[in-house]
């Protein structure tokens, strides 16, 4: 077991030993790549192993340090095991990056329950899951960061959207909540991005496909917000950022 060289009560993001969820592609792919490259060890999780471990190999190729572990965010053992990873590896667990989701959207009228169950599942059990593996971990080491992916959809209602921000709203309100719980030692952030472009928002029909040609910022945006509330010092507690596209309404 190796101990960090530095951990949360410090600012900067090189040592700093992070997990994020939903690292398989997309924001979460982003994230990862950004926060390696600002010297952090990652545990990487995901349900596609396959393409985990391609940003796994692109990680260690440009001289960063990762490992996959597969993981679906819907089942608590799996957050215990991505936790428990950070801490037999490394010694710790200075930030939990809670990116996994599902954007399955559509009208009410399609009763798509289905859908529903899956995006809840994802979106908000999925990241209560990673508080109660990291929570304990956090509470013992005295230091840890709470880093939660909302969306402006949180922000601003429209239709086939409902679902999925009822969930995102939801992961606002925990994670304010977690905050005003923590006390001085842990931090909770939150990051609500714009419309990004992934391959979920490309694959999302060709109405959503010409939007996000026409208007979408990159994932690396994100990655870069996410990456400034990691480096900032002890004591300082980013609680939200917004990051959209300033074509965005």
């Amino acid at each position: 077991m190796q101990d960090s060289a530095t951990s949360d009560t410090g600012g900067g993001i090189a040592g700093k030993v992070i997990a994020v969820t939903g690292a398989s592609g997309g924001i979460g792919a982003a994230i990862a790549e950004r926060l390696a490259a600002g010297g952090a060890t990652l545990l990487l999780g995901a349900r596609r192993v396959e393409r985990l471990q391609d940003v796994v190999g692109r990680i260690r190729s440009a001289g960063g340090t990762a490992t996959a572990v597969p993981v679906d965010v819907r089942r608590r053992a799996d957050l215990v095991r991505l936790v428990a990873a950070a801490q037999e590896e490394h010694g710790r667990l200075d930030v939990l990056v809670a990116n996994a989701g599902s954007m399955a959207t559509s009208r009410f009228d399609e009763l798509r329950q289905d859908d529903w169950d899956d995006v809840v599942a994802t979106n908000l059990t999925g990241v209560l899951n990673g508080v109660a593996a990291a929570l304990p971990v956090f509470r013992a080491q005295g230091s840890g960061h709470f880093v939660h992916l909302a969306s402006t959809s949180a922000h601003r209602i429209v239709p086939t959207q409902g679902v999925y921000a009822a969930t995102k709203t939801a992961v606002r309100v925990l994670s304010e909540a977690l905050r005003q719980e923590a006390g001085p030692d842990l931090r909770v952030t939150v990051v609500s991005p714009g419309l990004t472009r992934t391959e979920g928002t490309l694959s999302a029909g060709e109405e959503m496909a010409a939007w996000v040609d026409a208007v979408a910022q990159p994932a690396d945006a994100v990655a870069r917000a996410v990456a400034y509330a990691v480096e900032q010092p002890a004591g300082v507690d980013v609680g939200e950022i917004i990051v959209r596209p300033t074509a965005q309404d």
